[in-house]
């Protein structure tokens, strides 16, 4: 009957139990990343580029990357099971073109979301491509838009659907890819902090660089096929 009682209690398809809530906090999985360098080196405006051209590119790329990643666990976003864009304990409404807020699943929200990102990168007038086009001046209000949405796919991604990464041997890559981003939005201002300290204890340990593999002593009973550190480091591309 406790067991009954439990889940009559347990309000239908809302969040997990706070135990299991932020299983992405966990070390096992938090030390899981494709690279262990120094991120703040990858994104800093190189001097022989123009700022508009760099925060082009990279805002590029961060759609690309995060479109891919979403669609690993697309199939598990479903009406049903995401029945809001939900984070933490925020819903993200979408506002249409004329500011009219528009309540809708996650998955038609990312489809919101991916659908304007690819209309403005694919937009000459927006983020030319040709030599000597010029950046309109609404560019880095829109950078800051799509930044912001492509956040909101990140932190749905780690509060909705971690458990389906993990099974899929992605958590590397979606960390990688969280702790670049942020340190790119962090860089450039990209994104209110307001808007991401939802996700703050996750970048805390994202975003600094991992720890240095101890020093290996010459000690003759360590066993011959310990790993090394580099190849634990190493996620193997499917």
């Amino acid at each position: 009957s406790d067991w009954m009682m439990k889940s009559k209690t347990k309000p239908n398809g809302k969040k997990p139990p706070a135990e299991e809530k932020k299983q992405y906090l966990e070390p096992e999985f938090t030390k899981i990343r494709v690279v262990d360098f120094d991120l703040k080196e990858l994104v800093v405006l190189p001097r022989e580029i123009d700022l508009n051209e760099w925060l082009a590119s990279n805002t590029t790329t961060f759609f690309n990357l995060i479109n891919l990643q979403y669609s690993t666990i697309s199939e598990f976003c479903t009406g049903d099971t995401c029945q809001a864009m939900t984070a933490c304990n925020t819903i993200y409404y979408w506002y249409d073109e004329r500011g009219k807020k528009t309540k809708c699943t996650a998955p038609q929200y990312v489809d919101f979301v991916m659908s304007l990102c690819q209309k403005l990168v694919t937009d000459e007038e927006i983020f030319p491509t040709k030599y000597g086009k010029e950046f309109p001046n609404s560019f880095e209000s829109l950078v800051k838009k799509i930044c912001r949405y492509l956040f909101h796919v990140l932190a749905h991604l780690y509060w909705a659907h971690f458990k389906e990464t993990v099974a899929l041997d992605l958590q590397g890559h979606l960390n990688t890819l969280y702790a670049h981003f942020i340190v790119f939005v962090r860089e450039f201002n990209l994104v209110d902090p307001k808007e991401t300290c939802i996700m703050d204890d996750l970048s805390e340990i994202l975003c600094t660089p991992a720890p240095p593999p101890p020093a290996q002593a010459p000690s003759s009973s360590a066993p011959a096929s310990a790993p090394s550190p580099s190849s634990q480091n190493h996620v193997t591309e499917r």
